[in-house]
């Protein structure tokens, strides 16, 4: 009797300890079912979506491994009519349209996502593609630099464009290109792409070294003749003024781009030219709120903050120190911790409101900096001391990844704003190629105003789905209008999505993060 006492007391005992695992196991699978159900919390899969959409947005001759097959080639004699061979690069968002100076930030952007967050990329399987997209950027500003102080910043006309529905295979419109030179200054793109270059030399430095090369002398070259020749872009090229205007002017971009000269060859000299004109340039004088294709300052003061730990940069800390006051006032009117009136405005449900058109892009921009940011403090095991009180690297990622989460569907429309990603997503997105029959099962030729008459004004949803495109977003109320004529909020451009690739990134090693945790207690409640 006092055998099969024990025995049964034994199996009792196991069963019991095999209930609570499986209750443990089934509870920690229902956290995760219910965040990726609920939250929108699949950052492989928006990471995913992400990398194709600049698939989408590709001009010239598509490659054999094209995965937006609803393309086709397009703008293969892009710079005939001025002698030179500009076929490839961006479209910047729903029009066909190469503008050079967003082009550059996306590029730039992209970059940087990969140089902070290359191991997780790698680890998703996404590296390549995000080399692919950069490449195919680079490669269009290698041909578009034509000599040491020549750059094509433009190809077609924003007025012709925009009269014009077609799809990009259609294109009937003006493809003539613009340059800058010495007789016409434009240092602020000349700036961005020199900061795109030496980027992307930096990605490229150990899988392509003789490419990494040729991007850094690109960009050395580029820097020079910015820096010398000074002027606004849009003074010289006046087509480029009602689209993308250069307001905050071209010295943000000169210190931008000195910085990531100084990123990528280590050499004194640019550092130098960021400490020694930062005054000059405004790099101390201007307190911002927003980053983005036109305003680089708050990158500028965030990045050579972030130098303030390197020993040998000790000579230059009472200039380093004040970049990361300016850094330190950007990064508290994000997170609401600033006085004076200067927090950035949110909506009722909590996303970051700069402005009515295109607010997503700052929002993206600011998600990325303050992820980046947090990473930096984490390491230095400091954080952010702001009037309103201490933010730790924690939080300020926690408020990253909260407006990352608005954008997957946490909003009250309950709809993601990355196209292709959820059950819900904007379906009238304002974008020539996709609101038309494809090219690929629809070879007829659709003329500029048979675009609008048959495509443009139909309430069904878009042939092609935008896949990873992040739209303009909602307006203060928290509200969207899913209506192809509204371009405010329906128009997607390029430098909206290229700080998610980082963001992306760096969440997805925050839930790697979160299981590896979970599997540690789980043994450990195994093993009590």
């Amino acid at each position: 009797m006092t055998v099969r006492y024990h025995r049964h007391k034994q199996c009792r005992h196991s069963l019991l300890l095999l209930l609570l695992i499986i209750t443990i196991i089934s509870a920690a699978l229902d956290s995760v079912s219910s965040e990726t159900d609920v939250g929108g919390f699949d950052y492989g899969d928006a990471l995913s979506k992400s990398l194709l959409y600049f698939e989408a947005q590709r001009s010239g001759r598509l490659p054999y491994n094209q995965r937006v097959t609803w393309r086709d080639h397009s703008g293969l004699t892009d710079g005939l009519e001025q002698g030179v061979d500009l076929v490839g690069g961006y479209h910047d968002a729903g029009d066909h349209v190469k503008f050079g100076l967003p082009m550059a930030f996306t590029v730039t952007m992209l970059s940087w996502s990969v140089i902070e967050y290359g191991d997780s990329l790698a680890s998703t399987g996404e590296l390549s593609h995000a080399l692919e997209a950069i490449k195919w950027g680079t490669d269009y500003f290698i041909k578009a630099h034509t000599s040491p102080n020549v750059l094509w910043a433009e190809v077609g006309d924003g007025d012709t464009d925009h009269y014009c529905w077609q799809r990009p295979e259609d294109m009937t419109t003006s493809r003539r290109a613009f340059k800058i030179d010495e007789n016409n200054p434009g240092s602020d793109i000349a700036g961005e792409t020199a900061a795109a270059m030496a980027a992307a030399s930096i990605v490229f430095r150990s899988t392509n070294p003789h490419y990494s090369h040729l991007l850094l002398h690109h960009a050395q070259q580029l820097f020079e003749f910015g820096d010398k020749y000074r002027g606004k872009y849009d003074e010289s090229l006046k087509v480029v003024k009602s689209y993308y205007a250069s307001v905050s002017g071209y010295m943000d971009e000169l210190l931008w781009g000195a910085t990531w000269l100084y990123r990528a060859t280590d050499n004194e000299h640019y550092m130098s030219y960021v400490v020694d004109m930062a005054h000059q340039l405004g790099g101390l004088s201007w307190a911002m709120s927003e980053f983005s294709w036109d305003v680089k300052f708050a990158g500028v003061q965030l990045l050579a903050s972030m130098l303030l730990k390197e020993e040998k940069h000790k000579q230059h800390s009472k200039v380093l120190q004040q970049y990361k006051s300016k850094a330190d006032h950007y990064l508290c009117s994000i997170l609401n911790k600033n006085i004076n009136g200067t927090n950035v405005q949110r909506t009722p449900a909590g996303l970051l409101y700069i402005r009515q058109w295109n607010n997503m892009q700052y929002v993206s921009t600011a998600s990325f900096l303050l992820t980046v940011y947090s990473d930096h403090l984490r390491k230095s095991n400091t954080d952010l001391k702001c009037h309103q009180g201490t933010v730790t690297p924690e939080e300020m990622l926690g408020f990253a990844k909260s407006q990352i989460d608005y954008i997957l569907g946490s909003n009250p429309m309950e709809t993601s704003y990355l196209v292709g990603y959820g059950p819900k997503y904007p379906t009238r997105v304002h974008h020539r190629g996709a609101s038309i029959a494809s090219f690929k099962e629809h070879k007829g030729f659709i003329g500029c105003t048979q675009g609008y008459d048959n495509w443009y004004a139909r309430s069904e949803p878009n042939p092609s789905v935008l896949v990873g495109a992040l739209v303009g977003g909602p307006d203060h109320r928290d509200e969207f209008d899913d209506r192809r004529d509204n371009y405010v909020q329906t128009e997607a451009c390029t430098y909206n999505t290229a700080p998610l690739v980082g963001v992306f990134a760096r969440l997805i090693e925050l839930e790697e993060l979160k299981l590896e945790e979970e599997d540690v207690s789980l043994v450990a409640t195994y093993k009590r």
